[in-house]
């Protein structure tokens, strides 16, 4: 099928950009006032430098773009707070939908309708004063909407599955610039959920919440030379791991600046960090074997609200510039990790992030029929974060060297956690993040809802042909 042009969108933009000033639809061209602000994201290595940039104030405003833009045959990228920027235009027209900031709790059927601009630290703090928690990850400042659209692998994944599992409900906008409500059962709404901004705009979408207030977590975090032991005793024991426990270890050099703690600035550690469901003595114990792995730079695990459960990883709340690619594994085994320590451990020179998360427990569970969450069986998830240069392309993908050496156990990627280095995207990566039966026939859905690939600044879904 025809697929709308990014090359030669200029004049388009200018038309679209009368059009949409006479609705009273907020737009800034390159070099106007305005412009930057909404451009600019968390991700500070990749950036959408679009022909023209819409602030939407609310939903209306959303469907009134999408309608120009079909008129008059512009690409259209999305962004939030700009966390997990995928693909960045060069062209086209970028909504911006920080401004959607609504959220709406019922408490009476555990819920919240959300804005797309909604971020995760202030949906925790209005749900905490009615007792309950959303399904979010370690970062406050994440939108929502867009991890959700993802698959959402949260804090307490291994306990309450997929954040993609707990939408009740999803308002669209499709390239046709129709609004549509999406409930379970409906042939987009799992196609939506884990395909990231493929089907159109997402403005706002309704979520279940979790009878959580508090959980025990925190960090250990150990020096150098206990890196590999405290790598392999984590992996042992989370092989065991109750489900009621969510856990992740990292291996990074922590930069040498003010804001990282005395005792751990300027070495290269190994951070597990805890995030579990339950009061603090089946906490204790559940981890006690891996307070047994040696001395610890950092020993912070204890009870806290939900509230505060961003302290666990501690995820830095700057914009800065990365890329990430991730692995899927299906076991964990000994000579995975050995190969892993061999271009990422101590001695290896490696500079980036290792980030290790279990998966298992209710990530496996199918709640919703038709999610496009696909490769549950993996166990594991090694995610790498590189820190690129703004607008570094580098021969191999960032990263390419860890997937490599774990290809042998690697069943695929999580597309959620693919971050920036566009330049590698393509079907075949998008189509490692599914089964095939999945992909085709999201492919067909994207034929019929956006034949024309208007939403395309992701991991992309071809339409089917």
């Amino acid at each position: 099928m025809g697929e709308i042009a990014v090359g030669r969108t200029e004049p388009a933009a200018a038309a679209a950009a009368d059009a949409l000033a006479a609705s009273a639809v907020p737009v800034f061209g390159p070099g106007e006032d305005g412009y930057n602000a909404e451009v600019d994201g968390f991700q500070t290595a990749y950036r959408h430098r679009p022909a023209l940039v819409v602030a939407a104030r609310h939903a209306q405003d959303v469907r009134a773009t999408v309608e120009v833009a079909a008129r008059h045959d512009l690409p259209v990228a999305v962004q939030a707070t700009g966390h997990g920027l995928s693909v960045a235009t060069e062209s086209g027209l970028l909504i911006s939908t920080r401004r959607l900031i609504g959220i709406d709790i019922d408490p009476a059927t555990a819920s919240v309708r959300i804005g797309a601009g909604v971020r995760a630290g202030a949906l925790i703090e209005a749900a905490a004063r009615h007792e309950l928690a959303p399904p979010t990850g370690s970062s406050p400042s994440v939108g929502v909407v867009g991890y959700v659209l993802g698959g959402g692998v949260g804090l307490l994944a291994r306990t309450f599955g997929y954040a993609a599992e707990h939408v009740r409900a999803i308002e669209l906008v499709t390239a046709d610039g129709a609004v549509r409500r999406l409930r379970p059962g409906d042939e987009l709404f799992g196609a939506v959920l884990g395909s990231g901004g493929n089907f159109g705009v997402v403005t706002a979408l309704e979520l279940g919440l979790l009878p959580v207030t508090a959980v025990y977590g925190g960090q250990l975090v150990f020096d150098t030379g206990l890196v590999p032991h405290a790598l392999e005793v984590w992996r042992e024991w989370s092989a065991t791991a109750p489900d009621t426990v969510t856990s992740t270890v990292a291996m990074l050099a922590f930069p040498d600046i003010p804001p990282v703690p005395a005792p751990l600035r300027g070495r290269f550690a190994a951070s597990i960090r805890i995030a579990a469901v339950g009061d603090a003595a089946a906490g204790a114990e559940a981890v006690a074997p891996l307070r047994a792995i040696g001395a610890a730079l950092r020993d912070d695990l204890r009870s806290m609200l939900y509230s505060d459960s961003h302290t666990i990883h501690s995820d830095p709340d700057h914009p800065h510039a990365y890329a990430a690619t991730n692995a899927l594994l299906d076991e964990f085994t000994p000579e995975a990790l050995r190969a892993l320590l061999a271009v990422a451990g101590p001695d290896s020179g490696f500079g980036g992030v290792i980030d290790i998360r279990q998966l298992g427990g209710a990530l496996r569970d199918r709640r919703q029929a038709g999610l496009a969450v696909d490769h549950r069986s993996a166990g594991y998830v090694v995610r790498v974060i590189t820190m690129p240069e703004a607008g570094d392309e580098p021969d191999a993908p960032p990263g390419e060297v860890v997937r490599a050496a774990l290809a042998p156990w690697t069943v695929g990627h999580n597309l959620g956690f693919l971050y920036g280095a566009g330049y590698a995207a393509g079907e075949a990566q998008t189509r490692a993040g599914y089964h095939a039966d999945t992909y085709d026939r999201l492919a067909a859905l994207k034929a019929k809802y956006d034949p024309h690939n208007m939403f395309r600044f992701n991991r992309n879904i071809r339409p089917a042909e």
